[in-house]
């Protein structure tokens, strides 16, 4: 009889005979995908670099020193 292998919060594991070769197309896919999100990070990290405002927080640091100012 074969034993049965669980996860630590009691879920059965997969035996490891169903490990079938991916296809063509969804190799294609996961790499077409994996590209997309990629290239959306760098866009967003490359338009948020270009735009950014060095006074944005300057709000912030006010508070925050008032605040300090308060409780110490």
């Amino acid at each position: 009889m074969e034993r049965a292998n669980f996860e630590p919060f009691g879920e059965r594991l997969a035996p490891a005979r169903d490990d079938r070769p991916q296809s063509r197309a969804s190799k294609y896919l996961l790499w077409t995908g994996a590209g997309l999100f990629w290239s959306l990070v760098g866009a967003i990290v490359l338009a948020r670099a270009a735009f950014f405002e060095p006074g944005v927080f300057d709000g912030f640091s006010r508070v925050a020193s008032l605040a300090k100012g308060l409780i110490f």
